[in-house]
């Protein structure tokens, strides 16, 4: 892996983490789902926009506008949707520890469902991973944690795994803006109908809910999309899905400083925990002669 590679996975990682903080922000003023909705189309006009003018197409492939759909739906609509309505009840640190879970999800499910082989170091770390899951939710549960907004975390972790899956379609045939721009139009209709009929609009506006809306809209949700597809034409999926393990760090100690949110020592504990079990299951799924 070379050093770009590396600057370039390093700011997804801390990129996807903070996300969970701003998120936590606006939710506390804003409906959820009005507010991800209008997010997801400004990114994603200002990525076809862009994507235009450098010269990109519409021109995509069959199976490339199933992967966009399934992206947008189980990324952006069910996984990011899921979490901006969960962190109206739940800290963000809490959500970000939950979503981090994905690449075990993902390797727990081809292990266990589709028969993937998996080491035994990535065994050992699909079981720290668990460990890691229940020290930080026994915790959680005993300081009244929201039990309905944590299984809403839990839910759209499932469904990133599944966007995480549709990953190569979407991402191949070097057209890589202009897809991230159209699978975030998905998102934002679908996250757009469900509100209608599911919120009532309000809206506490300040500052800090303006500048939380605008850093979430360009920075996590154009900048690092962008940076994570085009790390995985760099180095593969299976390379790039290794800096996930830096997102519960990132996660809470992003929310720690900006919010103020506390950490217990089981918290702490669990965070290391899982971290070591997400690297374990990355690092497994890798030959040596991966370049």
């Amino acid at each position: 892996m070379d050093l770009r590679a590396l600057l370039m996975g390093l700011a997804f990682a801390f990129m996807w983490s903070s996300a969970f903080t701003s998120a936590r922000i606006i939710v506390q003023d804003a409906p959820p789902l009005m507010s991800l909705s209008l997010r997801f189309f400004i990114s994603g006009v200002i990525g076809i926009a862009i994507a235009k003018t450098i010269g990109q197409h519409w021109r995509v492939t069959a199976a490339q506008w199933r992967a966009v759909f399934v992206f947008g739906l189980c990324q952006n609509a069910l996984y990011l949707g899921l979490n901006f309505m969960a962190m109206q009840t739940v800290e963000a640190s809490l959500a970000s520890i939950i979503a981090s879970t994905m690449p075990l999800m993902v390797a727990g499910a081809g292990w266990i469902l589709l028969k993937d082989k998996l080491p035994t170091q990535g065994i050992i770390g699909l079981f720290l991973g668990i460990v890691g899951v229940v020290l930080i939710m026994g915790a959680r549960f005993d300081g009244n944690a929201d039990a309905f907004g944590m299984a809403l975390c839990v839910i759209g972790a499932i469904g990133l795994s599944v966007a995480t899956l549709a990953m190569r379609g979407a991402s191949s045939g070097g057209n890589l803006l202009m897809i991230v721009g159209l699978q975030m139009l998905v998102g934002s209709a679908i996250l757009g109908v469900v509100a209608a009929f599911t919120e009532t609009y309000f809206l506490n506006p300040s500052l800090k809910l303006a500048a939380a809306f605008a850093y979430t809209t360009l920075i996590p949700g154009l900048v690092a999309t962008f940076i994570w597809f085009r790390l995985v034409e760099r180095i593969g999926a299976l390379r790039a899905s290794t800096f996930h393990f830096l997102n519960p760090f990132f996660g809470v100690t992003i929310a720690a400083l900006l919010l103020g949110e506390a950490l217990g020592i089981m918290d702490v504990f669990g965070v290391v925990i899982i971290t070591v079990g997400i690297l374990l299951v990355q690092l497994s799924k890798q030959k040596p002669t991966d370049s």
